[in-house]
């Protein structure tokens, strides 16, 4: 029974719309909006692959599979542990006493229940972390997004990459922003590439059921 702590899952944030309540002369007093003049300009972004491939996340990212790395081992020698014992059992059988049996019976039972309680919860704080981790840097990037569109005259972007619903049918390779404001957060943010290949360090799970890969409003968390 192998378990490995899951990098996953990755991966994608939705943070919640908190909609303060107005009076009615706060209402009053805002200024109405109009539509902007001219043709619509929009743009395409794969929002979760923008998050997962700055040099920010990729960095939280490595820093968090070190974090884990002790669980990991410890998971690995579970594992070696327990397919000794099995493979003892399988070839003592016939020459171990009744109450030899059943003692590595238990050592081997215990072993297992061991590994799966350690994995369960390897799993489970990691995919915590690793949520958190994606949600303070999704708000930063939303951030980048909304100064990039205004400053280029886009007034719609499209998340590319939205899986619960097909948001882009066809768009021309030259509306798609996705690196340009991956460049853009790591030239803001100053912080440089991980050593390792951003390639190697990328998670890819898809969105929990029922969220977008994209904020659903542009507030950004504060900073961790």
């Amino acid at each position: 029974m192998k378990r490995t702590i899951a990098t996953v899952a990755a991966l994608a944030s939705c943070l919640a719309l908190n909609a303060a309540a107005q009076t009615s002369a706060a209402t009053d007093a805002a200024p109405a909006t109009t539509a902007p003049a001219g043709p619509a300009k929009i743009a395409i972004i794969v929002f979760q692959q923008a998050v997962a491939q700055t040099n920010d996340f990729q960095r939280r990212f490595a820093d968090l599979q070190k974090k884990y790395e002790p669980k990991r081992q410890q998971i690995q020698t579970l594992n070696t542990e327990i397919g000794s014992l099995q493979k003892e059992l399988q070839a003592q059988s016939a020459t171990l006493s009744d109450a030899q049996r059943a003692s590595k019976a238990k050592q081997l039972d215990d072993k297992q229940k061991e590994l799966k309680r350690t994995g369960e919860d390897a799993q489970g704080d990691f995919q915590q972390e690793m949520q958190q981790t994606f949600s303070t840097v999704a708000g930063k990037v939303s951030e980048t997004l909304d100064a990039y569109a205004k400053e280029h005259g886009y007034t719609l972007v499209l998340d590319g990459g939205n899986q619960q619903v097909p948001v882009v049918l066809y768009a021309n390779q030259s509306t798609d922003i996705t690196k340009a404001i991956i460049d853009s957060y790591n030239t803001k943010s100053g912080i440089p590439a991980p050593e390792r290949p951003a390639a190697a360090t990328t998670p890819t799970a898809p969105a929990p059921q029922g969220t977008t890969a994209r904020p659903a409003t542009h507030k950004a968390p504060a900073a961790h």
